[in-house]
């Protein structure tokens, strides 16, 4: 394992007034830092090397190349951590493109998104401030700088959008935060970023403390849960607009999209149930009950089964679609908080915010086949089709990328 200490975390103690400290309420376990993380950089370096089999097909055409690679099934495999990656970050979230690019968004505690390679390379840092003027927003002066919090990106990798906590500057002097209620908060914003040149090219006007983002299979909307405001903003990706907003409840946070883009399942944290909104006219249907403060959601391949944490009950749970039935459940370390899915679909990585871990998962019948220890508060993770490899973000200052072989 390959430890890179890049730099220590500037600073002292910044808090964060919007964030609330002592939360309460379902969502009170949707927890924002009020101090900076601090890092040791005085680290020991070692290395060691394996390698990996994958089989590769490439498909040349007069005008483009296409290359898919054949991943092992990761029901064989065990995850194994090959690198650490530490800088001047805070990263709540880290999100794989599937096109060699990792976006890491650090919050109100760094102001920056910083953009790795697959090997963990600082590619660049991006500033959160911008001119909203300059973006075709009216009635703001001078600059301003967001907190980013998520992110997603289009099929192709070539954009991508990033929520942004609150806003800070002139204009914005009511920020929600995570134990709030309904009641005049300040709306806040999408970034859209070219992957070409790696800068802000959109601003997009949403709802307050936009958390959650996913997209369409076809591109078509951006959809993105409003803490604050207990909706969803629906964003019509060829204009940059929200073209609605679907009320949901008390703290809505997941969402995962079926393949086909007819519907999303959408987890409403502040009590137990899941809605499914129809994409085509908006329209909502329930999963009822289906357990305490449920947060992060992801589908199967086949779109037949839904998996979620229960931030409320330390689980996560295997619905089965065609019946609304929770077939299986399996407890991981403590506080379950994000989760990703291999693509093969028979696995679930999930990281353990008090537990200081990161569980491995297999979907065929919820077993926990691997609880293995991560850096202080591990709170995003993705996998990335490409390599296999899942990635880990802490707020503590740090990535991990693991190998799944």
């Amino acid at each position: 394992m390959l430890r890179r200490a890049v730099w220590a975390l500037a600073g002292a103690a910044l808090l964060c007034g919007a964030c609330s400290d002592g939360l309460t309420g379902a969502g009170a376990d949707e927890q924002v830092l009020t101090s900076l993380p601090t890092v040791t950089t005085d680290i020991a370096t070692t290395s060691s090397s394996s390698t990996t089999t994958t089989t590769t097909t490439t498909t040349t055409t007069t005008t483009t190349t296409t290359t898919t690679t054949t991943l092992p099934p990761t029901a064989e495999g065990r995850l194994e951590l090959i690198e650490e990656v530490w800088g001047d970050i805070a990263p709540k979230s880290v999100v794989a493109s599937g096109a060699g690019l990792f976006f890491a968004q650090n919050m109100m505690y760094r102001h920056t998104i910083t953009v790795y390679d697959s090997v963990g390379n600082l590619v660049k840092t991006i500033s959160d401030t911008v001119n909203l003027a300059d973006y075709g927003i009216d009635g703001y002066e001078g600059t301003h700088q967001g907190s980013p919090v998520e992110a997603v990106f289009t099929s192709d990798g070539k954009y991508a959008y990033v929520s942004n906590y609150q806003m800070y500057g002139d204009g914005f002097n009511r920020a929600g935060g995570d134990g709030c209620n309904l009641g005049g908060w300040d709306e806040s914003f999408l970034y859209r970023v070219d992957t070409a040149d790696l800068e802000i090219d959109q601003v997009i006007p949403v709802g307050a403390v936009p958390k959650f983002l996913a997209i369409t299979p076809d591109d078509t909307y951006v959809l993105v849960t409003n803490w604050c405001t207990f909706d969803m903003s629906v964003v019509a990706t060829a204009t940059g607009e929200e073209v609605t907003r679907v009320d949901l409840g008390r703290h809505p946070r997941g969402i995962a999209v079926t393949r086909d883009g007819s519907k999303a399942y959408a987890s409403v944290m502040g009590g137990s149930d899941i809605a499914i909104v129809d994409l085509s006219d908006f329209s909502i249907a329930w999963l009822r009950d289906v357990g305490r403060s449920p947060r992060h959601l992801v589908l199967s391949p086949e779109d037949d089964t839904l998996y979620a944490t229960l931030n409320g009950e330390g689980t996560v749970i295997k619905i089965d679609l065609e019946t609304g039935e929770t077939v299986g459940r399996v407890a991981t370390g403590n506080a379950p908080r994000s989760m990703a899915i291999s693509t093969d679909g028979q696995s679930l990585y999930v990281v353990n915010y008090n537990s200081d871990t990161v569980s491995k998962v297999l979907t065929a019948d919820m077993t926990e086949v691997q609880e293995l220890p991560a850096n202080d508060k591990p709170i995003g993770i993705t996998y990335d089709p490409q390599t296999g490899n899942v990635w880990v973000s802490t707020y503590s200052g740090s990535l991990m990328i693991f190998a799944d072989r």
